[in-house]
């Protein structure tokens, strides 16, 4: 079993067993994703979702760690927030400034994410949510990048097609065979047993 971390930063995924479940969708909690498979996913290190988890900039809503041996498990929207932190970050945006567009992400439900586009013109950052407010943005001479939510979507859900979920809710423990090169959980299960 893992420590409060859900693997060390530099490993890959490894399956302990999970069973996939159907791809998540946009309104679907019913399964969530341990904190390597959001890595993978959205495409950056465990190190800063750990980072932004710590400081509340993008918390897994459907399960956090809370104490050693649990692990952090992310929605597909929350997966879909961090993309959008990291195309922000890519861009040249400062972690100030994205906290506060987050904030305005996080008042919308997931159903009005999908038609949100961002922004930016490195500093600032814009909502969009008509052709009317781009032009308007641009009259202004300032170079602006847009990043439309929808096709976080889009690419969150091609790169969770071959990555581990879990159920929300936990069903019954049942003893697992540890993951081909996880000798640390093969020692402990060879101590256990006798």
């Amino acid at each position: 079993m893992h420590g409060p971390r859900d693997s060390d930063p530099g490993t890959a995924p490894q399956g302990l067993g999970e069973v996939s479940p159907p791809l998540a969708t946009e309104g679907d909690d019913s399964v969530g994703y341990r904190g390597v498979t959001a890595c993978a996913a959205v495409g950056i290190s465990y190190r800063q979702l750990d980072y932004w988890a710590r400081t509340m900039l993008v918390v897994p809503s459907v399960r956090d760690a809370s104490g050693s041996g649990t692990q952090r498990l992310y929605s597909f929207r929350d997966l879909v927030v961090l993309k959008v932190v990291k195309r922000l970050l890519d861009a040249g945006v400062s972690l100030q400034n994205i906290r506060k567009a987050i904030e305005a992400l996080r008042s919308r439900g997931v159903g009005d994410l999908a038609g949100i586009t961002l922004i930016s013109d490195g500093t600032t950052v814009y909502e969009c949510r008509s052709p009317e407010e781009v032009v308007d943005l641009l009259q202004g001479g300032q170079g602006v990048f847009g990043i439309a939510i929808g096709g976080a979507f889009k690419e969150i859900q091609g790169s969770l097609s071959h990555l581990p979920a879990e159920p929300a809710v936990p069903g019954p423990a049942e003893p697992t065979e540890p993951a081909a090169g996880d000798e640390l959980a093969a020692r402990r299960a060879r101590r256990r047993a006798g």
